[in-house]
């Protein structure tokens, strides 16, 4: 009869006891430590750039990026300095990244109008020409779109009163008509919720004043959507003129994304499950995935913004402008700044931990080579891998959450490393027996990336990931659960739930939406639970308890700490564990 764990699992323990036979205690390492000490120096060195004397002359020089990461940090009222330094294209460009979000990991990005609202009232708090100047830089119907959720706008002379009178409001009426109407010129603004917002009202005098043209054309954009109204007849299922104005938002917000080198969602979520089913061909005339073929040539630097129908406003000009159109001069002191915040990215592939490079003896050596040897291979090689990590973090998740950056940009690098491994075994077992020799490694030449691409070695490694860890864990799940049984109603009750979730979603070849039910699990054994919960993934990991529970450890584990499958071995641990499953939830 399985035994009965510990209830209340919603806390997420930040740690789980491993029981074993062994008497020595191993601390294993936490990722969440090493994400903690990384995100306390990138808060001292922010803290240290918010507060330089020198700020106006460095933040014109930091990509959207690093404001967006400084923002997020700091908190957006604590950084109304940086944004009147800052020039009003990155201020778009980090608009573009701050107040759209996904309801979900991988689903498609969404208006936030609440975080649009805010940053209208940082902006005015730090000053109305700066307010003025970042609205007139971005796109006008992200700002329509957003206005919009605010305030209806109508003509004066629309809504003038019909009947001349000489009776004036006062008192309370006059004060509520004060807070829900007001003019702006030539415009009746009126309120949707219970006032129009001060910072709206504010902003739109400054561009009245300095902005004519942008004002005028936010105002027709706004007075266009206060006035449609669809006919209700039945005789049509189309988008009102709201909705596909925020349709059209979003889809020019994608395209100057894409111009950046940033995926789609969509896009995303189509190439990760095409390479699920996909079983690409390891020969060298392969032809590369055209979702890879359209994202490089949209984010090709030297392609001309003229071929491309829509030229992103947030694009940030070649060299940052200072007041007078003078190019803003560098020195030590801005470089120093410069260089730190941008180092506050992901880590490249080559400068990577130890504890990563154990793993990368694939990928390694051969990035190393093109490095040392082909200039245009190793560019070409960089922009795949970062095609791959976009697309990661734009249509995928890990561990029922949104990756990081960095989470991106490991797992893509372990992925191709795993496909690599399966190219050699496959590729070269030919020459091997026909050198008749079967003892010969199995490795691939060094100058192999100069002609083959990673996003084809990603494909292998994604299908084998899918295949062999999450699938394999479905199935094997599921055929445990078939003889399992407990006394406990619950607990019974909710196996025979998981068991067949599990068969539906395995049919469907995304198992990961059982996930849910898999909670089940956990009332039998908590280091099983999160073991399976790690392998039964859109992105499959490794978990710290699968690893004790193999090698049976002793002591605390972390309940959310990871590795990502790089290599073969690591997926016989899987193997491993999932061998061991039946006996530990009977125990």
């Amino acid at each position: 009869m399985p035994k009965r764990g510990r209830r209340g699992l919603g806390h997420s323990p930040d740690a789980l006891d491993v029981p074993t036979a062994t008497t020595a205690a191993i601390a294993l390492p936490r990722s969440s430590d090493v994400a903690r000490s990384d995100g306390d120096a990138s808060r001292d060195l922010f803290a240290r750039l918010l507060g330089s004397p020198d700020l106006a002359r460095i933040v014109p020089h930091l990509p959207p990026e690093s404001l967006h990461q400084i923002i997020r940090q700091a908190g957006l009222e604590a950084c109304g300095e940086l944004m009147a330094a800052a020039r009003p294209e990155q201020l778009a460009a980090v608009l573009d990244l701050d107040v759209w979000n996904s309801v979900q990991p991988g689903s498609d990005d969404r208006l936030d109008v609440d975080r649009f609202g805010d940053w209208l009232d940082v902006l005015v708090e730090t000053g109305e020409d700066v307010a003025a100047r970042t609205v007139a830089a971005m796109d006008p119907n992200l700002v329509i779109a957003g206005l919009a959720r605010f305030v209806r706008v109508f003509d004066v002379a629309t809504v003038a009163p019909t009947v001349e009178t000489d009776d004036e409001l006062v008192g309370p009426e006059a004060r509520s008509r004060e807070n829900t109407e007001r003019a702006v010129g030539g415009y009746l603004l009126r309120a949707i919720g219970t006032e129009i917002p001060d910072a709206i009202v504010t902003l739109l005098l400054a561009l009245d004043a300095d902005h004519q043209e942008c004002f005028q054309e936010l105002m027709r954009g706004c007075r266009s959507l206060s006035n449609s109204a669809p006919e209700v007849d039945g005789l049509d299922n189309i988008l009102t003129i709201p909705e596909q104005q925020m349709h059209d938002v979003a889809l020019a917000r994608e395209r100057r994304q894409s111009r950046q080198g940033y995926s789609t969602p969509a896009h995303a979520r189509a190439f990760l499950q095409m390479a699920r089913q996909r079983r690409p061909s390891i020969d060298s005339s392969t032809s590369i995935n055209p979702i890879v073929s359209a994202y490089l040539q949209d984010s090709d630097p030297t392609v001309s913004a003229e071929h491309d129908s829509v030229v992103p406003a947030s694009r940030p000009s070649a060299a940052p402008l200072a007041i007078g159109g003078m190019p803003e001069p560098r020195d030590s002191v801005v470089d120093m700044f410069v260089d730190a915040v941008r180092a506050q990215g992901p880590r490249g592939l080559l400068e990577g931990s130890s504890a990563r490079e154990t793993r990368l003896t694939h990928i390694r050596p051969l990035m190393e080579y093109v490095r040392d040897n082909d200039d245009a291979a190793y560019y070409a090689r960089g922009r795949e891998l970062a095609f791959l990590a976009n697309t990661l973090a734009a249509g995928c998740s890990v561990q029922s959450r949104a990756f990081t950056p960095q989470e991106a940009s490991d797992a893509a690098i372990a992925t191709c490393n795993l496909g690599l491994e399966q190219w050699a075994a496959h590729w070269l077992e030919a020459e091997r027996r026909e050198a008749r020799s079967p003892d010969a490694a199995l490795t691939l030449p060094s100058a192999f990336l100069v002609d083959h691409d990673l996003v084809t070695a990603f494909e292998l490694g994604w299908a084998v990931l899918h295949e062999q860890v999450c699938m394999f864990a479905a199935e094997q799940l599921t055929v445990a659960l078939k003889d399992l049984r407990s006394v406990d109603v619950e607990i019974q009750q909710g196996l025979r739930a998981l068991r067949k979730a599990l068969v539906t979603h395995r049919a469907t070849g995304m198992p990961w939406k059982a996930r849910g039910a898999i909670d089940a699990i956990a009332l039998l054994d908590l280091p099983a639970w999160t073991s399976l919960l790690g392998l039964i993934d859109e992105c499959p990991v490794i978990p710290a308890a699968l690893t004790a529970v193999v090698e049976h450890q002793v002591g605390a584990v972390s309940a959310t700490a990871f590795e990502f499958i790089a290599t073969t071995s690591q997926i016989g641990i899987v193997r491993q564990f999932m061998a061991l499953l039946p006996e530990t939830l009977r125990r």
